[in-house]
């Protein structure tokens, strides 16, 4: 790689361009809020905007995109989308960005960039095959085997939310079902579990920060999140064999200490040396991996 090249993120909340050099640092940065409910139309506008104002240090290659939603990996058109993005369901976003870019456009997942992103130049660096779990409002998945997303046969591979749950039986998943892993160790999944056990409707984030002022309840729900999380993720080493397991978003903080736990106590003594690792590239991970995937395998 000589030359600079451009990430995009698109999510339900903001929308981010960055300018990503050869190691995989982030030289400039743009970030717009995301003009969801003004349609997808609005969305890509804005997304073009921020990439065609750091083209011009870029070099001639593809930009990359990670985008809410699953992605078709063939087309790069979003098969399914929920109500954060309001009609993403069906955008042709490769083709539509590249006709306003043009130049190439390749799009995967956001939690798929992330685990890219963090596989070139984050805690994932020089391992062969990661498992990345992403805690944010939902839960997301990413498997990354020797520099590419295993995407599966529809571009969902990895989405380890949906995994049946013990405790998440009360508890409505993204999905709109009960006792997936994603309705108990998620932001959402902690604002649900506190307001049953409370009557009191608080966000995921202040469960979390509740729980670290000592708010006994709040430590609980924080704590059996942590602990599912945990025991779901060892099963799931056991199953893909990877060389290190990766959690990254907005709530992982808050459940890794009962995660790390539950995963050292449940993961089976033939995979004894897979780690459990924070993430370390934050907000920056998709733009990042989208770089890494506008970079194709051969650099």
């Amino acid at each position: 790689m000589t030359a600079a090249v451009v990430g995009v993120d698109i999510g339900g909340t903001k929308t981010a361009a960055a300018l990503v050099g050869p190691g995989g640092e982030v030289l400039e940065r743009r970030e717009v809020s995301t003009p969801a409910r003004s349609g997808p139309e609005a969305v890509l506008d804005a997304a073009a905007a921020l990439a065609a104002d750091l083209l011009g240090a870029a070099g001639a290659g593809p930009v990359g995109v990670g985008t809410a939603g699953t992605v078709d990996p063939a087309t790069g058109s979003i098969r399914y989308a929920t109500d954060s993005l309001p009609g993403w369901t069906g955008t042709p976003v490769a083709d539509a960005l590249a006709a306003r870019l043009g130049r190439e456009v390749r799009v995967t997942n956001d939690v798929n960039a992330a685990a890219l992103g963090e596989c070139w130049a984050g805690a994932g660096r020089d391992r062969a095959h990661v498992l990345l779990a992403a805690v944010g409002t939902g839960l997301g998945g990413a498997i990354v085997r020797n520099g590419r997303v295993e995407a599966g046969a529809r571009g969902a591979a990895g989405e380890v939310g949906h995994l049946p749950a013990p405790g998440a039986d009360r508890l409505r998943c993204g999905c709109d079902r009960y006792g997936h892993l994603e309705a108990i160790a998620s932001g959402t999944g902690l604002a649900a579990a506190y307001a049953i056990a409370t009557g009191t409707r608080v966000t995921g984030r202040a469960v979390a920060d509740r729980a670290a002022a000592g708010d006994e309840v709040a430590r609980q729900v924080v704590d059996r999140a942590g602990r599912v999380l945990g025991a779901a993720l060892a099963g799931l080493v056991a199953l893909l064999d990877p060389a290190a397991v990766l959690v990254a978003g907005g709530a992982a903080g808050a459940l890794l200490p009962a995660a790390s736990a539950a995963y050292a106590a449940e993961l089976p003594a033939g995979w004894a040396d897979v780690p459990l690792l924070p993430a370390a590239l934050g907000a920056d991970a998709v733009v990042v991996g989208a770089a890494r995937l506008a970079l194709g395998t051969s650099e």
